[in-house]
């Protein structure tokens, strides 16, 4: 098989066979509980308002499969535990801030440009060189990690944020090294939008660092309605004092609720990315493998890669319906084919601004280029996978993805 992975340090594995044993005795050393985590996150902030409480539920849902399904060693435990305690107190945070400025949420968020295709369809380079436009307000990592006091533009380059991300994510390359050859992550490089949906806890983020069936099949077809009106005071929050001509977004989250997208942001300028599905089965499957290895010792790569063919599919039956509604206009989104964009990054960029009437200065795409040349797909070491290490069926997997293939025209790729 080529799906390897480096070891994780002596000391993590030695915590966790000790906190197995511990297990095996009746023993849980870290609880995730979520009246704990509640007062835990208002007892370290000094604050009580988590703001409206629709929330509660998916948290609720989310900490059982937590608890029942993810499998968690001790480590996995640590980081989910800080994950939600994190998230809280950003919310509480978040809350605060509006309700002592509320002008912040009387802000216009107009014809966001927002990237929706599946993972490892170009998706991260593609809103990478987005963010090389000035014109585009992007969400950076470190703001979505920490978020309040609201960023400045006159600290926006040089606020410690920055620097505690960085060693944050740098300590992620240290545990697991092998994942950012799969997806490079910097304090300064463009976020997605899932980063701040966690807040909501309504998030694909979950899904794909802890195995929770039982919350992702909730997550995939609830009313989302709360989650993007949290979506838009999130940017609201973030542009009040650091602004853009518009937003420039991207999540393959929205995949599945772009009907409920568009109902928020009808202005919406939609860029739908496309690869063959099998090939991206195939490699988000090894990427969720990597990154779940961190927190749990029984990682099962055909059980991620079965989960997720059903996962696409679903995505993609969602969008096929939406275009067949006429709910999104077809002046209103483009199609960029993974292998189109793989020859002409910046090319394709070029033909979505054409699409959709911006204008791309010469400057821009200076810059676009020079992001590309600096930063090759290989830049870290080549992300190796194969369908035969799913230990799926192929015939199956090409059956089920065949209905969107047909329709978007998908060029087919050796896997």
């Amino acid at each position: 098989m080529s799906h390897r992975l480096s070891p994780l340090p002596l000391p993590i594995r030695a915590m966790n066979r000790v906190g197995h044993a511990l297990e095996r005795i009746g023993i849980s050393p870290i609880k995730l509980d979520g009246d704990d985590l509640l007062n835990k996150a208002m007892k370290e902030t000094g604050l009580h308002d988590f703001g409206d409480d629709s929330f509660r539920q998916p948290m609720a849902l989310l900490l059982n499969s937590l608890q029942e399904e993810a499998r968690l060693n001790v480590m996995g435990r640590i980081i989910a535990k800080n994950d939600m305690l994190r998230l809280l107190r950003n919310r509480l945070h978040i809350v605060d801030t509006l309700k002592r400025n509320p002008d912040i949420l009387e802000q216009a968020v107009d014809q966001p440009l927002i990237v929706i295709g599946p993972p490892r369809t170009g998706t991260t380079v593609f809103h990478d060189l987005l963010a090389c436009d000035p014109d585009n307000r992007v969400p950076l990592s470190w703001e979505t990690a920490q978020p309040c006091p609201p960023p400045e533009t006159a600290t926006y380059r040089t606020d410690p944020r920055i620097a505690q991300n960085q060693a944050e994510l740098d300590q992620v390359d240290k545990l697991v090294p092998d994942f950012k050859k799969m997806h490079p992550m910097g304090a300064e490089r463009a976020q997605e939008c899932v980063a701040f949906t966690s807040l909501q806890f309504t998030s694909m983020i979950f899904d794909v660092q802890y195995r929770v069936p039982r919350y992702e099949e909730w997550a995939n077809t609830a009313d989302v309605t709360d989650m993007f009106r949290f979506h838009r005071q999130f940017l609201q929050l973030l542009q009040w004092k650091h602004h853009g001509k518009r937003w420039a977004l991207k999540s393959p989250q929205h995949l599945w609720h772009l009907q409920a997208l568009l109902k928020e942001y009808p202005d919406a300028c939609i860029v739908q990315t496309h690869r063959d599905p099998v090939r991206v089965l195939v490699s988000i499957a090894s990427l969720i493998a990597t990154l779940r290895r961190l927190g749990s010792d029984q990682v099962d790569l055909t059980d991620i890669a079965a989960h997720y063919a059903g996962w696409l599919a679903n995505a993609f039956e969602h969008t096929i319906a939406v275009r067949e509604s006429g709910l999104l206009a077809s002046r209103q989104v483009i199609d960029i084919h993974f292998n189109e964009f793989v020859r002409n990054q910046v090319g394709c960029v070029q033909r979505a601004y054409d699409h959709f009437g911006l204008p791309l200065s010469a400057k821009t795409i200076s810059d676009m280029q020079a992001f590309i040349d600096s930063n090759p797909a290989d830049k870290h070491g080549k992300h190796q996978y194969q369908f035969s290490d799913t230990g799926l069926n192929l015939d199956e997997v090409r059956q089920r993805f065949k209905t969107y293939e047909d329709y978007f025209s998908i060029q087919r790729e050796i896997v």
